[in-house]
């Protein structure tokens, strides 16, 4: 049985502060299926496990990769990961990477059990995309790809496909939630590879921070998180009523995460930048849930 400490490196590795892009979209999608008088909460468990799983997995695949591919060194200046400290063992963690996402596949045929076939290539690319992330020939990360690959499945098909199993079809306001979720869970990744930019050049990892500079990531993260508050508004030209406005609110806050972002030179600001910002995408989606539910 592993020690109390070894469980500490598997659940720091992990990454718990991650996990909100995982829950967030199940969450906004069953209460956008719970305005349409849908909710089916068993759904939505499984729904959960098979989004969490898949993202657990992907940073066990990103925690092997980036150390095998040489992005992650004792020298890099983000939390420390666990095979490039030295904690648990490259063979290790490659083995659990397929485990856990072995288990994210034997759920995900739940779902398709109680959505439809439909269901099963959209469950097997996002497995396969958890490796092809930072594994893989063509890694999507390390060809600045890893921002639209967030945006697709921890937006799109997180959220539409949660609604999707609960209600039995997919909408336009299901859509463009999924589509605000999307963008403020990309802006995570624009975060952490804002402060890994330096590093990445080093090891190949072509980011769209490394691409295109630092000036482009703050106008990319300013961007989408305006355009993810332009999504309760536009709810409103539905039959919406004014509580789904309740993430407006956040406004001041998106604000100063992009002010910080702009002049952070400091590791310790930027990781700092990028907790909140995981806690921005969880504030956000909890008063989008609650303004859903109140505005029907």
């Amino acid at each position: 049985m592993p020690s109390q400490s070894e469980w500490r490196h598997w659940l720091e590795a992990a990454r718990p502060k991650t996990l909100p892009a995982a829950v967030i979209p199940v969450m906004v999608g069953t209460a956008l299926a719970a305005a349409h008088h849908a909710a089916d909460y068993p759904k939505m468990a499984v729904c959960l496990a098979f989004a969490l799983l898949v993202q657990i997995g992907t940073n066990f695949a990103n925690d092997y990769f980036d150390f095998v591919q040489g992005a992650d060194t004792v020298a890099r200046v983000g939390p420390r990961r666990a095979v490039a400290a030295g904690l648990i063992t490259p063979g290790r963690m490659l083995a659990a990477t397929w485990v856990v996402l072995s288990v994210a596949f034997a759920v995900g045929l739940l779902l398709v059990r109680e959505g439809g076939w439909i269901l099963l290539p959209i469950g097997i690319v996002s497995i396969g995309c958890a490796i092809a992330y930072t594994g893989g020939p063509f890694p999507l990360g390390y060809n600045g790809l890893g921002d639209l690959f967030v945006f697709i499945f921890f937006g799109l098909v997180a959220v539409d496909t949660t609604f999707y199993v609960q209600t039995g079809y997919v909408t336009t306001d299901a859509t463009s939630c999924a589509a605000a979720i999307g963008l403020l869970a990309a802006n995570i990744l624009v975060a952490n590879n804002y402060r890994d930019a330096e590093t990445d050049v080093r090891a190949g990892k072509k980011t769209l921070v490394v691409r295109f500079g630092r000036k482009f990531a703050v106008w990319q993260y300013a961007l989408s998180v305006t355009v993810a508050l332009l999504c309760p508004p536009a709810l409103l030209l539905t039959d919406y009523q004014w509580p789904v406005l309740l993430p407006l609110l956040l406004a001041p806050w998106a604000v100063g995460l992009t002010r910080k972002l702009a002049v952070s030179r400091e590791p310790a600001e930027q990781i700092a930048l990028l907790g909140d910002t995981a806690k921005y995408l969880a504030a956000f989606g909890v008063l989008l849930s609650v303004g859903i539910v109140l505005a029907k």
